[in-house]
């Protein structure tokens, strides 16, 4: 299958920006969120996920301090406004402001070559580093290629370097394995369902946060029955469409979660799916459906504890 160059830079306009300011910025976001805020660095970002109180996720977002008190959270727009809305029901008494600062930020995909040219060097995910105003975010790679976000003020010129197609930046988003949340799956998911708790999403040693019983319970009695898995289809798909097992095509027993045109033709998705019906065929929809071919993922999963 050729694969064009995942190289350059790609406009990010499906993600929106929090802005979560105050002194009690980081403390408030660690008691809603499923990864650490409290420790968060100036040198780090964070994977997070934001729950139901049965454990569902209602948003996905990557975290990050541009200051002591100030806190960005990028998230899928789609999402933004139910997340921003819920969040600000749970500050009380913290000294702590979320407002809605997309039209503040510039937000940009790196990858490739671009990533060291930019800045200066590769990182593992979730390495932050500052460069003026403006920050890069180290992302999973994707492709055996580095990738990252760039984060600046919206006044701020863009980063130099060749254009990507912000499809082939959507492809690799899928190829990383990391999925983002969008609306139409929203509260469908435990974390773990999409791999969170093994790519940095969740952390088991923090304190409280809405839905902890439920992502604890899911990991530590090996009661974890759903994955993430990456997919490969020979037409379009829908986020949301059930994946089903040749063997019964009454019970689904998958979700697609992300898709995009693979740059060799078809179409590549991350699906969640009971663990059981990974060896079997697969397809979306049914009695007549999208047949699904496996990929390996590119990274190693948590083991259950």
């Amino acid at each position: 299958m050729t694969q064009l160059p995942l190289n350059g830079i790609a406009p990010l306009s499906h993600l929106g920006v929090i802005r979560v300011e105050g002194e009690d910025a980081a403390k408030f976001l660690h008691g809603q969120l499923t990864q650490d805020y409290a420790l968060l660095g100036l040198g780090e970002a964070r994977l997070s996920a934001f729950l139901s109180a049965k454990g569902r996720m209602q948003a996905s977002m990557i975290g990050f301090k541009r200051s002591p008190t100030e806190v960005l959270l990028l998230i899928s727009q789609d999402l933004l406004a139910t997340t921003l809305k819920r969040l600000s029901m749970f500050v009380m008494r913290a000294k702590a402001k979320l407002t809605d600062a997309s039209a503040d930020f510039a937000l940009y995909g790196l990858a490739g070559d671009t990533v060291v040219a930019v800045a200066g060097s590769t990182a593992p995910a979730w390495t932050k580093a500052d460069f003026g105003s403006a920050s890069v975010i180290h992302l999973y790679p994707a492709a055996g290629q580095p990738r990252a976000l760039w984060v600046a003020p919206s006044s701020e010129p863009a980063p130099a370097g060749p254009a990507l197609d912000p499809a082939l930046w959507q492809w690799s988003e899928v190829q990383s394995g990391v999925p983002t949340l969008t609306q139409p799956l929203f509260e469908a998911f435990v974390p773990q369902m999409l791999n969170y708790e093994s790519v940095g999403g969740v952390n088991f040693k923090k304190g409280c946060y809405p839905g902890q019983e439920v992502v604890a319970r899911s990991q530590f009695r090996g009661t974890l029955k759903r994955r993430g898995y990456i997919a490969h289809a020979g037409s379009a798909v829908a986020v949301g469409a059930e994946v089903f097992a040749a063997s019964d095509l009454e019970q689904p027993c998958g979700t697609v979660v992300q898709v995009a045109a693979a740059p060799g033709g078809g179409f590549d998705l991350i699906l969640s799916m009971q663990i059981s019906a990974a060896d079997s065929p697969l397809q979306v929809g049914a009695p007549e459906g999208v047949a699904l071919t496996l990929q390996p993922l590119p990274y190693a999963l948590l083991d259950d504890i």
